[in-house]
């Protein structure tokens, strides 16, 4: 049996996403016996007992916080005006000192702050282990246009495309030497928010500004029409692909956490060689970005059959109907014995 500190909420745009998996998460990890709690990030714990080792043994394990989680995306700055002490940092109270007392902290984050790298690193000065990959592999996948870049340099096939500064002084199609279609989208952004598929001029402007709302750089690359796949990997053990079919557009945030929007199929129904060679590329995707412990890689599938890797996923969803848990489900890992091999092989990464 293990104190576990789950980890979720903060302030990205997938926040809501976060609280998803993370209950999943506690969830599971209550039911195998362990002391585990979920605790946001930002929020903390302010009401905490004097003796914070009581925490790890409260009914609720910390649940409570998931009620009325929304499938929009979150509203951050109310976020932020709900925290009673209107600090700016990003760790709520409690968080560290919880964090500190528990044998590891299950982080169950997705993008922003608890994905880029920061965190992880923070942790690692602090002592605090935690599970998922090293920092400086999720700072690189977390840029997309770096991880464009490395992609290209280590024979991994990917879109061609470029970043674009805010206050470049061209923002041109020509001068990144791409024409239309193209996709424009937040170069460290996650669940496709702000992803854009744009076929005209105005409506290459319109997804610029709309991009750029969220971030000072977006990358802009060629668009691919094609089936949309994901192939995850645990410890070097590459999963059986999973291919993502939604009713309509393609697979937007909407289309990710809205119950019925899309159709999922798991082992996808490919060649034999296609499969293996998407297994090829993840994992050699997952060493170029210098990736440990699990991850997942997202694809395209054109009618000519080329297989394009759009990015590395380092912490990707993990509710129980989440696309990994589904992969390592075919592959013979039912839920609650993955949450627990996530844990054995971030420990063995990193402190044993």
């Amino acid at each position: 049996m293990m104190k576990i500190i789950v980890l979720a909420g903060g302030l990205s745009t997938e926040r809501d996403v976060s609280l998803a998996s993370a209950a999943g998460i506690c969830q599971t990890l209550v039911e195998k016996g362990h002391q585990a709690f979920l605790l946001d990030v930002f929020l903390g714990l302010p009401d905490a007992p004097d003796n914070l080792e009581e925490v790890f043994t409260l009914p609720d394990h910390g649940l409570s916080i998931t009620k009325n989680i929304s499938s929009l995306e979150p509203d951050l700055e109310a976020v932020k005006a709900s925290r009673k002490d209107n600090s700016p940092c990003f760790f709520g109270p409690n968080v560290i000192e919880l964090c500190r007392l528990a044998d590891i902290t299950f982080l169950g984050l997705h993008g922003g702050e608890g994905e880029n790298g920061k965190l992880q690193a923070a942790f690692d000065l602090l002592g605090i282990r935690y599970t998922g990959p090293n920092f400086l592999g999720c700072a690189i996948a977390m840029d997309k246009g770096l991880t464009k870049q490395i992609f290209m340099e280590a024979g991994v096939d990917t879109p061609n495309g470029t970043c674009l500064q805010k206050n470049s002084p061209n923002h041109s199609l020509e001068s990144l030497g791409l024409s239309l279609p193209v996709v424009v989208k937040p170069c460290s952004g996650g669940s496709s928010i702000g992803v854009y598929i744009v076929h005209t001029e105005e409506e290459y402007q319109d997804a610029l500004k709309n991009s750029f709302r969220y971030e000072d750089q977006v990358v802009i690359e060629t668009y691919i029409k094609g089936r949309e796949f994901a192939c995850g990997i645990i410890d070097d053990q590459v999963l059986p692909p999973i291919e993502i079919i939604p009713k309509q557009g393609f697979f937007d945030y909407a289309n990710k956490y809205q119950a019925g929007a899309t159709t999922e199929i798991c082992p996808a129904q490919i060649p034999e060689e296609i499969t293996k060679r998407m297994q090829e590329l993840t994992k050699k995707a997952f060493h170029a970005l210098n990736l440990d412990v699990y991850s997942r890689a997202d694809f395209l599938l054109d009618d000519a059959g080329n297989l394009y890797c759009l990015e590395m996923n380092t912490l990707p969803g993990m509710t129980s109907a989440s696309l990994l848990p589904q992969e390592a489900k075919a592959a013979g890992i039912e839920y609650t014995d993955l949450c627990e091999l996530i844990i054995e092989k971030s420990l063995k990464a990193r402190y044993q």
